[in-house]
C-alpha cells in the first residue's frame, strides 16, 4: 500500500509530460495567414509527358511515376533545364517521372504546399520539393531541399532537408528524419523559408530546422534567385537501404499530389543585379510575417521534433567534418544521441553516401551504353 501513492505520482508526472509534450507541438503548429494560388498562376510544367495531371479546378496537381510513359517529348529550353540542374533523366525508355517549375525565379521568399506521397511500397522513390538555381548558374548553384524517401510495404516514409549555397555540393549539409504521421494517408504542409538572414524548414508549420546566417559561411549560404521544383523520380541506386531495395513497378503508377501552393517571394532576374537589388521592401514584409520568427513556443516544439525524430546530422558527422561548419549549434544533450558518424547510437538508420544525390539520377558511361 506505501507505494501507490509514488504509482500514483509517477501517473500524474506521466501524464503531465505527455500532455505538455502534444500541446507545445500542436500550438506550434497553428495555421499561418498564407495566400494560397493555383498551379497554373504561378508553375509550369517542366518534365514527364503525361505524367503531370491537374485537378479540374486548377488548385491542385498530380506527380506520377510509372514504367510505361516513357519517351519524354521534351523542348530545348526543358532539356537544358533538365542536364544543367543536375535533372539528367536518362532511363526513360523505362520508367517515367514528372516534375513541375516555377514560372519565376525568386529573390528569397516563402515557398510551401500541401502534399500527400505515394502509398504503399515506395522503396527506390523520391519525391522533392526544393528550390534551385541549376539552370542558371551550373557551377555555383544554390538549392534548398526537402526529399522524401520511400519503403518497402510496411515501413515509414523517410526524409532529409539539405542546404547548398554557391555550388557546395562538397559541403553537403543534409539531416535525416522520420515523421510523426504517415504522409500517404492525408496531405500535410511542407514549406521552406528562405531571408537573407536565416532558413526554416517547416512541417505542418511546426519548424524543423533553422539555419541561421552569420559570415563565417561566406558563400555557402544561398544567395542568389532560385526557382521552385518539385519532382518524382526513380533513385533505386541510392534512396531506400543505400539501394539495396528498388522500385518495382508493379506497384506503379507512384503518385504524388501538390495542393494550396504557396509563393511568397520577390520575383528577380539572376543575371540583373538591379533586379535584386531591388527586393528590400518585399524582405522587409516577408521578414514581417509570423513564420519569419521562431516564437519560444515554436522552439520547444522545435527542439522535441529533433530529439524524437532526427536520426542524422551532419553537425554531428565528425568523421566528415572534423570541425562542424560554422553555422553548426552544438547541443551537449544532443550530440551525446549521436555517433562520429552522424547517426544516432541507437534506433534510426542512415546508409550515407559521401557523393551528392541529385534530383534524376545522372547517366554513368554505362548507363547510357544500357540505353542505346
Amino acid at each position: 500500500m506505501g507505494q501507490l501513492p509514488v504509482r500514483r505520482n509517477f501517473s500524474l508526472f506521466f501524464l503531465f509530460f505527455f500532455f505538455f509534450f502534444f500541446f507545445s507541438f500542436f500550438c506550434a503548429a497553428s495555421s499561418f495567414n498564407l495566400s494560397v494560388i493555383s498551379f497554373d498562376q504561378g508553375y509550369t510544367h517542366l518534365f514527364g509527358e503525361g505524367n503531370l495531371v491537374r485537378s479540374s479546378d486548377g488548385r491542385s496537381v498530380r506527380l506520377l511515376l510509372d514504367r510505361y510513359t516513357g519517351k519524354l517529348h521534351l523542348k530545348p529550353f526543358q532539356l537544358y533545364e533538365i542536364f544543367c540542374s543536375f535533372k539528367l533523366y536518362f532511363n526513360f525508355w523505362k520508367s517515367s517521372g514528372s516534375g513541375f517549375i516555377s514560372a519565376n525565379l525568386y529573390k528569397h521568399g516563402f515557398f510551401s504546399a500541401n502534399i500527400k506521397l505515394p502509398s504503399e511500397y515506395t522503396a527506390g522513390v523520391v519525391v522533392a520539393f526544393y528550390t534551385s538555381n541549376g539552370d542558371v548558374f551550373e557551377k555555383t548553384h544554390d538549392e534548398l531541399d526537402f526529399e522524401f524517401l520511400g519503403n518497402v510495404k510496411g515501413k515509414p516514409w523517410r526524409f532529409q532537408t539539405n542546404v547548398y549555397g554557391n555550388g557546395s555540393t562538397s559541403r553537403g549539409r543534409e539531416e535525416r528524419y522520420r515523421l510523426w504521421f504517415d504522409p500517404s494517408k492525408e496531405f500535410h504542409r511542407y514549406s521552406i523559408l528562405w531571408t537573407a538572414k536565416n532558413i526554416i524548414f517547416y512541417v505542418d508549420e511546426v519548424p524543423i530546422r533553422e539555419v541561421i546566417r552569420n559570415e563565417a559561411m561566406g558563400g555557402d549560404y544561398p544567395s542568389k534567385p532560385m526557382s521552385l521544383y518539385a519532382t518524382i523520380w526513380d533513385a533505386s541506386n541510392w534512396a531506400t537501404s543505400g539501394g539495396k531495395y528498388k522500385v518495382d513497378y508493379n506497384y506503379a503508377p507512384f503518385v504524388s499530389e501538390f495542393s494550396d501552393f504557396v509563393l511568397d517571394g520577390c520575383p528577380a532576374d539572376p543575371l540583373q543585379l538591379a533586379s535584386a537589388a531591388g527586393c528590400s521592401d518585399k524582405d522587409a514584409e516577408l521578414e514581417s510575417n509570423d513564420y519569419s520568427a521562431i516564437t519560444p513556443l515554436r522552439r520547444i516544439s522545435m527542439r522535441k521534433f529533433r530529439q524524437k525524430y532526427m536520426y542524422y546530422s551532419y553537425c554531428y558527422d565528425t568523421l566528415r567534418y572534423a570541425t562542424p561548419p560554422p553555422e553548426c549549434v552544438i547541443i551537449p544533450s544532443e550530440k551525446r544521441r549521436f555517433q562520429d558518424t552522424g547517426r544516432l547510437k541507437f534506433g534510426g538508420s542512415h546508409k550515407k553516401s559521401s557523393k551528392r544525390r541529385s534530383r534524376v539520377p545522372v547517366a554513368t558511361t554505362s548507363d547510357r551504353q544500357a540505353a542505346a
